[in-house]
């Protein structure tokens, strides 16, 4: 039996991952850095009898990443990064200590946990690290700096480290959500800004207004689930993996628009003429 670990695991995501990894013949550690959430996934597990064990992990910490991971006794064969937090500011009105925490846990908590199995599925030839990232990871996303230069970081990783890793066996595959009906919004309240006074103003309501089109969409974290699984499993590697219409759009038309276009959104434009662009260019209805 493989033995898989996913990191924040409490809510959504994290918690869908690891549950449908585990029915599908893994051994799941279900990390998690507060264990008082962990009731839900262990009630989850235990009804469907599961292969499941909470394990506490916090991410941003280089002491109880190396102490989880001292503890499975078990080879690890697959290892998701999905710990990780949001946020909605402008650049200008995001604190240095908010945009720090942002990349402590998306992208350094993910090198961390690679660094902890890399030897390991190294000297086997054989594993799989799968690095939840992003649309955003793809998109430079305005209103959302920080996160969306966190999950570009680690989709640079996730390229460059495939290519380090092909030679030994090691997979590596980016996953790639749009927006996903999980409560990562609401974890991520204290970083998000929204004040009608402000200058950026309009920024802000267009970037929520992307969010609205999103939650239309209606996209679960089970959906991102099953992706994780194929990314894993499939005989046909493919690096990215992006989940949800929104991803892929967004995605595909950003590379047919040049950059000078993409600038040229943040103008002082009408609603009106500001939606029929990102129709034009995504064809999301705003």
């Amino acid at each position: 039996m493989k033995t898989a670990v996913v990191t924040g695991t409490s809510t959504g995501i994290g918690f869908e991952t690891a549950l449908h990894l585990a029915r599908n013949g893994y051994q799941v550690k279900a990390a998690m850095r507060n264990l008082g959430k962990s009731e839900a996934i262990k009630k989850a597990a235990s009804d469907e009898g599961l292969n499941l064990e909470v394990i506490l992990m916090d991410v941003n910490s280089d002491t109880s990443v190396t102490e989880a991971f001292a503890a499975i006794t078990e080879p690890v064969d697959v290892l998701v990064n999905n710990a990780g937090v949001g946020g909605a500011t402008p650049l200008e009105l995001t604190p240095m200590d908010e945009h720090k925490a942002t990349f402590e846990t998306n992208y350094f908590g993910a090198v961390r946990c690679i660094q902890a199995v890399l030897p390991s599925m190294r000297e086997r030839t054989q594993g799989c690290i799968v690095n939840i990232t992003s649309m955003e990871g793809i998109v430079a996303m305005p209103n959302q700096v920080a996160y969306s230069a966190s999950k570009w970081a680690l989709e640079c990783l996730g390229e460059a480290l495939a290519h380090e890793m092909v030679r030994f066996g090691v997979r590596v595959v980016n996953v790639e959500p749009g927006v996903i009906m999980t409560q990562i919004f609401d974890n991520s309240a204290e970083m998000t800004r929204y004040d009608k006074t402000s200058p950026y103003q309009p920024l802000m309501r267009r970037n929520g207004k992307m969010f609205m089109a999103g939650f239309k969409e209606g996209i679960s974290a089970n959906v991102v689930a099953e992706t994780i699984l194929e990314s894993i499993e499939t005989d046909t590697y493919k690096l990215r993996w992006p989940v949800g219409s929104d991803a892929k759009t967004l995605s595909v038309g950003r590379k047919k628009i040049s950059d000078e276009d993409w600038v040229a959104m943040g103008e002082n434009l009408s609603d009106e003429e500001y939606n029929s662009r990102y129709m034009e260019y995504f064809g999301i209805q705003l």
